[in-house]
């Protein structure tokens, strides 16, 4: 180290001191990556094969925040080895706080999301359950999201706290309590309400991944949900962002909550005429004849009667929502082609009397 300072002292004496910095700075920059590849690459040989699932993904994922860190012990170091200071050292001497803060922060993102993915690839490896499967899935990622957030908030501000003006200001921010600090608070409110009601989604699973709900009057499937808002995909490709705070204060359906299966029902109004008994073989006959029809519930009963007509409702379940409706057209069509067939008086029909008049009110013959 001796030796290093004297040959610097020399040289600064017949360069510019910033200038014998800055070429001894970025030399060492490129030794200092030179030493992380060569790590790394002697890790994964002498490690191959002999790592477990995680361990491969986090070699592969805190490779860069590693090389940050290298980057910047190394340079440290290499920084107090420098003879003389200058205020630009002084500011790259920050700028190396800075980045030791983000190595730490970066590194406990990627041992997050590392194990977060590994959890899930195992969790979900061999699952027949679809339930059982997105509600992991949310639940996962809602509170990894929720992880990454906070270590990225705590992150940023341990970078603040480096600053003493940026201290300073925030002490006597938080000890004035006054209408600067409520105005922050209420400005804030939005964003940790949502991500409140993110933490409360992940745990208690009113909607999941997948899921198809109804809410404000539009009917749609769950396709995303972010940190703060949730993206519903409506049955006409149109997409609703609504906030995640919407699913923990106010109504809505959820379609699939327990199971992906749905009861769907048809009506057909028809004549009294009509035999209810055929009719219902030949219902249960094209739901067993159907691809979409689960085999679950399949009924059909008379449930009303009208001055002119009886109505009929058919129940049948499916496995989702689109296998329902179709379900449901595919039954409607194929009972109403068959009674125009089979039964066409069972058709809604209008009827008329006509009474022929007694004799004696005919005009001009008047009882005796």
């Amino acid at each position: 180290m001796l030796t290093l300072t004297t040959a610097l002292e020399r040289w600064q004496s017949l360069w510019p001191s910033w200038l014998v910095n800055i070429t001894f700075l970025a030399v060492a920059a490129l030794l200092l990556l030179f030493l992380h590849s060569l790590l790394f690459n002697g890790l994964r040989l002498a490690l191959r094969g002999r790592l477990a699932e995680f361990g491969r993904k986090l070699l592969h994922r805190i490779g860069p925040p590693a090389r940050l860190g290298i980057l910047v012990l190394g340079l440290g170091l290499v920084l107090q080895a420098l003879p003389r200071r200058s205020p630009s050292l002084d500011l790259f001497e920050r700028g190396l706080l800075f980045g030791f803060i983000i190595f730490l922060g970066w590194s406990a993102i990627a041992i997050v999301n590392t194990a977060s993915e590994i959890y899930l690839r195992r969790a979900l490896r061999g699952s027949e359950d679809s339930v059982l499967s997105r509600k992991l899935l949310t639940q996962v990622r809602l509170l990894r999201r929720t992880i990454v957030f906070g270590l990225g908030f705590l992150t940023f501000s341990a970078m603040l706290m480096t600053i003493p003006a940026v201290r300073q200001y925030g002490v006597s921010l938080f000890a004035s309590a006054g209408v600067a600090g409520l105005a922050v608070g209420l400005a804030a409110r939005p964003v940790l309400s949502n991500l409140i009601a993110g933490v409360q989604l992940a745990v208690a699973q009113p909607i999941r991944l997948g899921d198809e709900v109804l809410l404000e009057g539009e009917f749609g499937t769950v396709e995303e949900i972010q940190t703060t808002y949730v993206v519903i995909r409506l049955w006409d490709w149109r997409r609703m962002v609504v906030p995640l705070s919407y699913f923990m204060e106010k109504p809505f359906q959820n379609w699939t909550r327990q199971s992906n299966s749905l009861l769907g029902s048809v009506f057909w109004y028809v004549d009294y005429t009509t035999p209810i008994e055929k009719v219902r073989t030949k219902f249960m006959e094209i739901l067993q004849e159907s691809k979409l029809w689960d085999g679950q519930v399949g009924v059909l009963h008379v449930t009303d009667a009208k001055e002119t007509t009886i109505e009929i409702r058919g129940l049948m379940s499916a496995a989702s929502s689109g296998a329902s409706v179709d379900l449901r057209n595919e039954v409607r069509e194929k009972l109403i082609t068959w009674l125009l067939e089979a039964y066409p008086q069972a058709l809604p029909r209008t009827r008329t009397e006509f009474v022929s008049p007694r004799p004696e009110t005919v005009a001009g013959v008047r009882p005796h």
